[in-house]
């Protein structure tokens, strides 16, 4: 008797990628890149001109960080 051999197979994260995925598009890298920078812009724009006093204390840095005057 012989020594039984058995193929080896290379692990997942090693293993070539077949998925073939489309490009993505200028048109939706840009939309991809401006959508996130609009959310922040309108996120820090809420938090910046917030009355109330807990979102206040909260975020009192980063609005004399970003510039808005609270007091």
């Amino acid at each position: 008797m012989g020594i039984v051999t058995f193929p080896v197979e290379e692990p997942m994260h090693l293993a070539p990628n077949t998925s073939a995925r489309p490009r993505a598009s200028a048109a939706q890298a840009a939309l991809s890149n401006l959508v996130p920078a609009l959310m922040g812009i309108g996120l820090l724009a809420l938090i910046g001109f917030a009355p109330y006093p807990a979102v206040h204390d909260a975020f009192h840095d980063v609005r004399h960080t970003a510039g808005f005057p609270c007091h």
